[in-house]
């Protein structure tokens, strides 16, 4: 049976370069983002296999969306969570916390939510998410950003638990980025051992097919996230980042 994988956030970066890899393996996808543009040029690569839909998770409307997208689908075997917004705020800027909290953590939450739920009804499914090394230590640089991003962490942690606990067959994949070239971090500041999309979407994918529980992508971020949460708070909030 054909694989049936949805993509939240497929129109640009990680969940693009993900999106195209699927479509290489011959999975019929379910994609989706706020920008349907996008979304057609993914269609084009495989007009019979993939299933366009613009949804905008900080909308109500975007469970009922996303159930759209899964009866236009035929199913859902995999979701694949990839939206998400982050600024760096030293001047904590109301607008840029108040947009990162409703997009990654409320949408996050309603998204995962529904995807929960709709495996929970099957009995079995997998939910693959990008959350980030963000949420490994609060980030003077981008209080909101890295605040949310343990949110998801903890949140994907406690859904497992729920999930076992219910004898549900839901796997968990919580993918931990590094810093990746992709259009959520472009700007004037360089950031450090940036990743290529590319090269992280091959991890991803391997993650995902090994039903790895987190992923922290690459091995140079495996090595300093360790360091970072072993920093007493002491040493951790006087760095300068």
């Amino acid at each position: 049976m054909t694989k049936r994988v949805i993509i939240i956030g497929a129109s640009s970066g990680m969940g693009r370069e993900v999106a195209k890899l699927f479509l290489a393996r011959g999975y019929r996808l379910g994609v989706a983002a706020r920008r349907e543009e996008r979304l057609q040029e993914l269609k084009q690569m495989a007009p019979d296999r993939v299933v366009v839909q613009a949804i905008d998770v900080t909308s109500d409307e975007a469970t009922s969306r996303l159930r759209e997208l899964i009866d236009h689908l035929g199913g859902m075997d995999l979701f694949f969570y990839v939206s998400g917004i982050g600024k760096q705020n030293r001047t904590l800027e109301p607008s840029i916390e108040m947009a990162t909290v409703n997009t990654n953590a409320l949408g996050f939450t309603r998204m995962i939510g529904e995807a929960y739920r709709y495996f929970a009804e099957l009995g079995e499914g997998h939910i693959a998410a990008i959350t980030s090394i963000a949420g490994t230590k609060g980030l003077g640089p981008a209080p909101s950003y890295s605040a949310t991003k343990a949110f998801q962490n903890l949140y994907l942690q406690a859904l497992e638990q729920q999930a076992n606990a219910r004898k549900l067959k839901i796997r968990f994949t919580d993918i931990r980025p590094g810093f990746v070239n992709t259009d959520l971090l472009n700007g004037d500041f360089h950031y450090p051992m940036m990743l290529r999309p590319e090269k992280a979407a091959l991890q991803i994918v391997s993650a995902i097919d090994n039903k790895r529980h987190i992923k922290v992508i690459d091995w140079r971020y495996r090595l300093l996230t360790p360091f970072w949460r072993c920093l007493p708070n002491l040493i951790w909030r006087h760095l300068k980042i």
